[in-house]
């Protein structure tokens, strides 16, 4: 723009000296040249501006660019370490989760552990008290009176059902059933211990009152297989040893 009001200005008093004759010729041509070197001057100068802002808006936008760049670079990186810490995090809540749930199933088996042995002890048997009552009701056996004994070990054996006399208490109940001359009741009673307690030391008496129990009810051949059943399966012992002699002295 500046450039075109320099040459309109120089175009008008060039007009205006032709008009009023005050220049001649030589003055006219004058002034022309140094019109054009004006006008070619400020021309350079404006070429030389634009080149200028040309270059200043170049370099502004590469280094946008760069910028730009970065930061997108820069965003991808804490992108990454977000993921990563996020993934981190997940680790670690699914850890507290399991370790939680370990902790609270260690905790129950515990609890568990704790409470069985707590009403085990409050249900753990007196062993003086059990004494007392197993002697009790062999006393009653002793003295004869075989329907209060039967009684007295039944009582026995639902007070100490994990009593290690169990096997010898229902011994002496068939033996007092044998006693009372029920010898239907005394080989069932008998049968109940070799059936629940096999390896009882009371197992050979038990299979020696069936046999005699047998005998007394009639059925010999049945209370000699009994017999003979004693010696296979308990030999050596004490009541084996009677089967013995009973098997012989009826031969």
């Amino acid at each position: 723009m500046k450039l075109c009001a320099t040459l309109l200005l120089g175009l008008c008093l060039a007009a205006g000296a032709a008009r009023a004759g005050v220049f001649d010729d030589e003055e006219a041509r004058k002034a022309i040249a140094a019109l054009g070197v004006q006008v070619e001057a400020n021309q350079k100068a404006a070429e030389q501006r634009l080149a200028r802002i040309e270059t200043l808006v170049q370099d502004r936008s590469i280094d946008l660019a760069r910028q730009i760049d970065e930061l997108k670079q820069e965003l991808a990186r804490m992108r990454g370490q977000l993921e990563v810490q996020t993934h981190q995090l997940e680790t670690l809540d699914r850890r507290q989760k399991d370790l939680y749930v370990d902790l609270d199933a260690r905790l129950r088996k515990l609890e568990a552990s704790a409470q069985a042995q707590q009403k085990q002890a409050a249900s753990a048997p007196d062993p003086v008290a059990e004494g007392k009552v197993y002697e009790a009701a062999l006393n009653q056996f002793k003295l004869g009176n075989y329907q209060a004994s039967v009684a007295a070990f039944q009582g026995f054996l639902a007070t100490y059902p994990d009593s290690q006399q169990v096997s010898s208490a229902q011994y002496w109940i068939g033996n007092a059933y044998y006693a009372l001359r029920d010898y239907k009741m005394a080989i069932a009673a008998q049968q109940k211990l070799l059936a629940s307690w096999p390896d009882s030391a009371k197992a050979p008496d038990a299979l020696l009152n069936i046999a005699s129990s047998q005998a007394e009810m009639g059925e010999t051949r049945t209370a000699r297989e009994t017999l003979q059943a004693l010696l296979k399966k308990y030999p050596g012992t004490p009541a084996a040893d009677q089967a013995k002699q009973r098997l012989a002295g009826k031969r």
